[in-house]
């Protein structure tokens, strides 16, 4: 940081503006006026120099088209009075970007946005690489957005693809996609991403109710596997202490019929009535 004002001179000044405005008065009074009009002069020159920086911000200096420096201290100045100056606040900032529509990586519509957390980290580079920083976030953001949609799939619905990094389900691994593309992005304008995260996520509207079937589909599905995996596992357990105990002898017939009623039982979503069978498998 090149800061060419200080407080030390802040103060001379001011005890300086005030002397030359007291001699001023007291030249006037003794009708000294050859001396009184140019302290005046001199005096209200002095003034433009004087600037005050609250904490969190921070003032660029330019004279005559020349970048002199920065100020980030906070406190009391003085500077060349012809100096340009232009504050750059270096607050932590919120962005809620607006709901875009893209296409994910399958070539799904899908509505995404997102929330980041920014601040000014250069600020040579947020007042002169770009025209106006906040606008040049903003569109940055959506980009970024954009990109990540390309990249990654809204969902995964194949075996294969399991392990593949989702926008649903990859969490913090897409939260660090998405802030890693950010500071690349705004790196040029002297922008710091603090955090960044998606704050909406869901299909486009025209196709919102085919995927939602999609999604009941594979949910179904999978939850009837791990039925039936449970059940044949139960089954083979019943058959192994059936014949550990000897509790009855089944052949191969009777095993199978055995096997049909139990995963009927277990496999079925409504309760099941038992029907007694008086006679034998055979007649």
């Amino acid at each position: 940081m090149e800061k060419i004002a200080n407080k030390t001179s802040g103060y001379l000044m001011i005890i300086l503006f005030f002397l030359i405005i007291g001699t001023s008065i007291w030249s006037i009074s003794q009708q000294f006026f050859f001396v009184a009009i140019p302290g005046f002069l001199l005096s209200f020159s002095i003034l433009p120099g004087f600037m005050i920086i609250n904490p969190n911000e921070s003032l660029v200096l330019i004279l005559f088209g020349k970048y002199m420096g920065t100020i980030k201290e906070s406190g009391f100045f003085w500077a060349n009075p012809f100096l340009v100056k232009k504050k750059i606040s270096l607050r932590a900032r919120n962005l809620a970007s607006s709901i875009i529509k893209v296409n994910d990586k399958n070539g799904n519509p899908i509505e995404i946005a997102s929330v980041i957390v920014w601040c000014v980290n250069e600020t040579a580079k947020a007042a002169f690489e770009v025209d106006d920083y906040t606008h040049y976030i903003k569109v940055q953001c959506e980009a970024a957005l954009s990109h990540l949609a390309g990249i990654c799939p809204y969902d995964s619905f194949e075996e294969e693809h399991k392990n593949e990094i989702t926008l649903r389900g990859g969490g913090e691994k897409i939260k660090k996609l998405l802030e890693d593309e950010l500071q690349e992005r705004l790196m040029k304008a002297g922008i710091h991403v603090i955090e960044a995260r998606i704050s909406h996520l869901a299909y486009a509207t025209e196709i919102a109710g085919a995927m939602l079937q999609r999604q009941q589909a594979s949910a179904i599905v999978s939850a009837r596997k791990q039925i039936v995996e449970g059940a044949v596992g139960m089954v083979e357990m019943a058959l192994e202490k059936l014949s550990e105990r000897n509790v009855v002898q089944l052949d191969e017939e009777r095993k199978a019929s055995m096997v049909s009623n139990l995963l009927v039982v277990l496999c079925g979503d409504k309760n099941v009535s038992p029907v007694v069978n008086t006679g034998t498998l055979y007649n």
